[in-house]
C-alpha cells in the first residue's frame, strides 16, 4: 500500500512539473525581451537588433571563457579528464531570462584531451547552464610548435569551436585561434607547477528563427493575426564580429592528480547600431576558472 501511495506521489508530482518543463526553466533565455525590432510591431525598440548583438557576444565569450589547460601536450599515448567551475562577471539584469535570473553566474563542465603523435593534442568539452535547459559542447585541436626543451618555453597553437545546445529561438557558435606560451618547472621531482598565458581570437555567429513577440495574444487574436508580431533578429556573421580574449593560468601536477586555475578577459570593439543611429559598447566579460582532474 506504501508502495502504491509512493508512486502515485512521485507521478503527481512529474505531471504537476510537467508544464512548467515544457515552458522552460528560469534561466532558459527569452530573447523576445531584448525588444521588437520591427518598426510597426508590438513593443518595438529601435535598439533591439544591438540588444541582441550584444547579448550574443557576451555570451559567446562566456562559451569560450576558458582554456583548462596549458600549451603542452599529453603527449602522443596521453590521456586527461577534468572537472571545470567557471565563474563569469556579466551584468544578470541585461539576461533576457524567461524568470529572474537565479543562482551564481557559473557554470560547470567536463573536459576531455587526448595526446596525438607529431606534438598533436584533440579535446572536447560539455557544459550545462544552471537552472536552465541549455548547455553547450566544444571541440579542440592544439598543436605544440615547442615544447619540452629545457631552457625554452612551450608555444602552442589552438584552433577551438563551440555551439549553445537546447535553445528555443536562437543558434550560437563561437569559435577562433588561440596561441599560448607556458613552462613546466619541476619541484624536488615530486610534483610540476606550468605557469602560461596566451591570446585568443573569437569569431561570433548568430541567428534566430521566428519569435513570436507577442505569446500572450489569445486564440480569437491568433486566428486573426496570424503573421503579425513574428520577426527574426538581424544575423551575426561571424567575420564581422570578432574579440580578443587575454588568459593567464597556474597548473599544479602530483603524481595523476592535476588542479588548475586561470583567470581570462574579453574585450570587445564598439559598434554602430544603425537601428537607434548610436554608438555602442559593449561590457567585457571576466571568468575564473577552476579545474580538477587526472592525467594518464
Amino acid at each position: 500500500m506504501l508502495t502504491r501511495l509512493a508512486c502515485a506521489s512521485t507521478l503527481t508530482a512529474l505531471l504537476a512539473a510537467a508544464p512548467a518543463a515544457a515552458q522552460g526553466f528560469s534561466n532558459d533565455f527569452q530573447i523576445s525581451k531584448l525588444g521588437n525590432p520591427q518598426p510597426d510591431g508590438t513593443g518595438f525598440d529601435p535598439r533591439a537588433n544591438g540588444n541582441f548583438r550584444v547579448f550574443a557576444r557576451q555570451l559567446a565569450a562566456v562559451m569560450s571563457s576558458t582554456n583548462g589547460m596549458p600549451p603542452e601536450t599529453l603527449g602522443h599515448s596521453g590521456f586527461a579528464f577534468s572537472a571545470d567551475f567557471t565563474y563569469y562577471a556579466v551584468d544578470t539584469s541585461s539576461l533576457p531570462t524567461l524568470g529572474s535570473f537565479r543562482g551564481a553566474t557559473w557554470f560547470p563542465s567536463v573536459h576531455l584531451r587526448k595526446g596525438l603523435p607529431f606534438s598533436f593534442e584533440v579535446g572536447a568539452r560539455a557544459s550545462w547552464f544552471p537552472e536552465s535547459r541549455m548547455g553547450m559542447g566544444g571541440l579542440e585541436l592544439k598543436w605544440a610548435l615547442n615544447e619540452g626543451f629545457a631552457y625554452l618555453p612551450d608555444i602552442a597553437v589552438r584552433g577551438f569551436v563551440n555551439k549553445i545546445i537546447n535553445t528555443r529561438d536562437f543558434d550560437l557558435t563561437s569559435g577562433g585561434l588561440d596561441l599560448g606560451i607556458g613552462k613546466q618547472f619541476a619541484i624536488a621531482g615530486m610534483v610540476t607547477l606550468t605557469p602560461y598565458a596566451g591570446w585568443s581570437l573569437v569569431f561570433v555567429g548568430s541567428s534566430t528563427g521566428n519569435i513570436d513577440f507577442r505569446p500572450s495574444r489569445s486564440v480569437a487574436e491568433a486566428d486573426t493575426e496570424l503573421f503579425k508580431d513574428y520577426y527574426v533578429f538581424t544575423s551575426l556573421q561571424a567575420i564581422q564580429n570578432t574579440h580578443n580574449r587575454f588568459y593567464g593560468g597556474l597548473r599544479f601536477i602530483g603524481g595523476h592528480a592535476v588542479i588548475n586555475a586561470e583567470v581570462s578577459y574579453s574585450v570587445f570593439p564598439s559598434f554602430r547600431d544603425s537601428g537607434a543611429n548610436e554608438n555602442r559598447t559593449i561590457p567585457g566579460v571576466l571568468a575564473v576558472t577552476g579545474s580538477l582532474g587526472l592525467d594518464f
